[in-house]
């Protein structure tokens, strides 16, 4: 194998590797992860260095998150192996070749994935990504039916979550926010409401939830998916 071959696979290796980190962050999410948290964790197990904190107790604390991060270990592990092989590959390759081209041959590929990631870094860009694997992780798990929640983050015990209304739970069918005792009884807070086509809004008083709204809410992520019979993407129930 010459040396832009090899630099050349060399480089999507590397591309590919991203696109998987980007792909089981994406899944993390759905299962209820922070973004953050999601990525951190995800580098943690693809490239399997065992840097942990105690956010992976929440990996731990569902079935199907760990079956996610046995699929995310597994994938680094092989991927670790392919990368390795291609680095090697790349240098005995350089000994039969010109520094000058080597050099060149490498910089070429290895320039035109930087530049793929950095423009993926964009807002528009990511915002696209994760739309189009969120699709199509959704209809893998054939939950368009049920309400879903994406955990954003932790403050304490409670958390802040999206939650996205597929179907009305009966008690909030025509009911205005201040009537559904979503404070009262579960002492869940609603902080916006998001409607097709529509930049989000505070929620008020007379709010009256619709099918397809996305709801910004705090509080215990227990109870939230209790209240709003809300469950994560990817679960075993």
């Amino acid at each position: 194998m010459n040396i832009y071959a090899s630099a050349s696979l060399f480089a999507i290796m590397i591309l590919m590797y991203w696109i998987i980190s980007e792909v089981f962050t994406v899944l993390f999410r759905l299962i209820g992860l922070p973004t953050e948290k999601a990525r951190f964790q995800v580098t943690s197990l693809l490239t399997g260095v065992g840097f942990t904190t105690h956010e992976s107790e929440m990996i731990l604390s569902s079935r199907s998150r760990r079956r996610l991060a046995r699929i995310t270990m597994l994938f680094g592990y092989v991927f670790n192996v392919t990368i390795v092989s291609a680095v090697i590959n790349v240098f005995l390759s350089m000994k039969k070749t010109e520094v000058g081209n080597t050099a060149l041959s490498m910089l070429i590929p290895l320039l035109a994935i930087a530049t793929a990631i950095v423009l993926s870094r964009t807002s528009r860009v990511r915002r696209w990504l994760d739309q189009k694997i969120e699709m199509v992780a959704g209809r893998l798990a054939s939950q368009a039916a049920r309400n879903s929640i994406l955990m954003i983050d932790q403050i304490g015990r409670d958390s802040i979550a999206t939650v996205t209304l597929n179907t009305m739970p009966e008690y909030l069918v025509g009911k205005p926010l201040s009537q559904t005792g979503l404070k009262q009884e579960y002492n869940i807070l609603v902080l916006l409401v998001e409607r097709k086509d529509q930049k989000p809004v505070a929620a008020l008083a007379r709010t009256v939830f619709q099918v397809g709204d996305r709801i910004t809410v705090f509080g215990d992520y227990s109870t939230l998916c209790r209240a709003f019979e809300a469950k994560e993407r990817f679960t075993d129930a």
